[in-house]
C-alpha cells in the first residue's frame, strides 16, 4: 500500500497510509497554501516506512537511551519521557508527532493559520490576531455515529488564539482507537505541542478509574496481538456508574492532571465519565453534568478552559 495524498473538494489535504489517516487545513495566501501542502504531501509519504524502521523501539518501555533516531521517533521518546516511572511507550504520542511535524510545513510565509488533525490529535499553526476555536465531543464512542447521521453537535468548544500557548490538542478514553487503563468517556489535553498533548491524554485517561466489580479489562495482546501493552488489561466494557462513582474517578484524573499542569507538561485538561465533567480549570471538588438542561451545563465549565 502507498501513500494517497489528496486534495478535497474545499481546499483541505487528505493524506492515508496504514494506519495513519490525516487531515489538514490551512488559510492564507493561495500559492503559500499549496506549496505547504505539496511540501507537507512529500514528507508523509516516508513517514510510515521510517516510524516501522524504529518499531521494536517504539513499542519498548521509554528508558535512558533508547535507540530512537528518526525526527519523529525521537519526538515520540521525548513526549513520554516524563512519564518512564509507568509503563509507557513512545507509541503513546505517534499521532501527535507525526501531526507535529506536518505542521512545520505551515510555519511559513504567507500562511495565517493550520491545522493537521491525525485521528483527534491536532498541532496547530497561528500567526498574530488568529484563533481557532475547537470542539469537544464528550463520548468518543458516539463521534462516527454522529457523523453519519450528519447531526454532530459538540458538548463544548473552546478558543485557542495565537496569544496562547497551546499548540496541541489531543484526545484519549477507553471508547477510543487506542487502549486505555481508565474508564474515561474523554480526557481532552491542550498542551506546547500536540506530541506532548498526546502522551498526557493517555497518561490522564489511565489515571481516571475506580473499583468497581462491573469494569471488564482484558490483556491488550488478545486484543490486538502487536499492541504494544503486551499483556497489560484495559479497559473494555462499563457499566453504569452512580453519579459517585463516576465522581470518584474524574477526581482521580483530574488529580493526575492538576499535577501535569504544575509541572508544565500540560495547559488545561477536561475529562469527562457518564455524564459528568472535571477540569483542571474548574472549581475542587466540583462536577458539572452533562445534561443540557441542568441548571450548570458542564459547557460553562469547559469554555473556562480557554
Amino acid at each position: 500500500m502507498t501513500a494517497q495524498c489528496t486534495t478535497l473538494p474545499d481546499g483541505r489535504l487528505h493524506l492515508q497510509h496504514g494506519p495513519m489517516d490525516i487531515v489538514i487545513g490551512a488559510d492564507g495566501d493561495t500559492e503559500a497554501v499549496r506549496e505547504a501542502h505539496a511540501d507537507a504531501g512529500q514528507r508523509f509519504r516516508g513517514l510510515l516506512d521510517e516510524l516501522v524502521v524504529e518499531l521494536p523501539a517504539l513499542r519498548a518501555p521509554i528508558a535512558r537511551g533508547s535507540p530512537l533516531r528518526g525526527p519523529v521517533a525521537r519526538r515520540m521518546g521525548q513526549a513520554v519521557w516524563p512519564y518512564r516511572d509507568v509503563f509507557v511507550t513512545p507509541m503513546a504520542a505517534v499521532a501527535g508527532a507525526v501531526a507535529q511535524e506536518l505542521v512545520a510545513f505551515y510555519q511559513c510565509p504567507g500562511v495565517r493559520r493550520a491545522w493537521v488533525n491525525n485521528g483527534g490529535d491536532i498541532a496547530l499553526h497561528l500567526t498574530a490576531g488568529e484563533r481557532f476555536r475547537i470542539g469537544l465531543f464528550a463520548d468518543v464512542d458516539q463521534w462516527p455515529r454522529a457523523l453519519a447521521a450528519q447531526g454532530l453537535a459538540v458538548d463544548a468548544v473552546f478558543d485557542v488564539t495565537h496569544d496562547s500557548p497551546v499548540r496541541g490538542v489531543a484526545t484519549s478514553g477507553w471508547k477510543g482507537r487506542s487502549f486505555s487503563l481508565g474508564i474515561a468517556d474523554s480526557v481532552t489535553v491542550l498542551a506546547a505541542t500536540a506530541a506532548q498533548a498526546d502522551a498526557a491524554a493517555t497518561i490522564v485517561g489511565n489515571a481516571v478509574d475506580v473499583a468497581h466489580p462491573g469494569i471488564v479489562r482484558r490483556p491488550a495482546n488478545t486484543l490486538r496481538e502487536d499492541s504494544d501493552l503486551g499483556a497489560i488489561e484495559v479497559t473494555v466494557d462499563v457499566p453504569a456508574l452512580t453519579p459517585a462513582q463516576a465522581q470518584a474517578a474524574l477526581a482521580a484524573g483530574r488529580a493526575k492532571a492538576l499535577n501535569l499542569q504544575r509541572t508544565g507538561h500540560i495547559v488545561s485538561c477536561v475529562i469527562t465519565c457518564q455524564g459528568w465533567a472535571a477540569s483542571t480549570e474548574g472549581v475542587p471538588g466540583r462536577f458539572l453534568s452533562l445534561d443540557p438542561m441542568a441548571k450548570e451545563p458542564a459547557q460553562r465549565l469547559l469554555l473556562e478552559t480557554a
